[in-house]
């Protein structure tokens, strides 16, 4: 059977104070599902259960990302997450604080 995609949801998440990769990336999934409605299982036969979601998450720092955390951040279906190069890290003005950013693609698809 194929994959067939047929959401794309993207978000933004932050970690303002303290540079927590995993926090950052935990806000950005939830800001990408955040004004999300699914409602055409019925229409394709299936359930929420049948979701095959892969999470793309872009941080400076892909290794420091809970890859566990993140999947708990959806509900339903099969979740992966793919932590990659990306986001943005911004140094504070004075001191070690690190404000970081991160990017979310948030991608439904269901066995055809």
């Amino acid at each position: 059977m194929a994959l067939v995609r047929y959401v794309t949801e993207m978000g933004m998440g932050t970690d303002v104070h303290g540079g927590d990769y995993t926090k950052a990336a935990k806000r950005a999934v939830s800001d990408a599902i955040r004004h999300s409605s699914l409602n055409f299982f019925r229409a394709l036969n299936k359930s929420p259960g049948d979701m095959r979601i892969t999470v793309r998450i872009g941080v400076a720092e892909p290794d420091s990302v809970d890859k566990a955390a993140v999947a708990a951040e959806l509900p339903y279906g099969q979740v992966t997450v793919e932590p990659v190069l990306g986001g943005l890290n911004v140094p504070a003005a004075q001191g070690n604080d690190l404000l970081v950013i991160a990017n979310a693609a948030v991608i439904v698809c269901f066995e055809e």
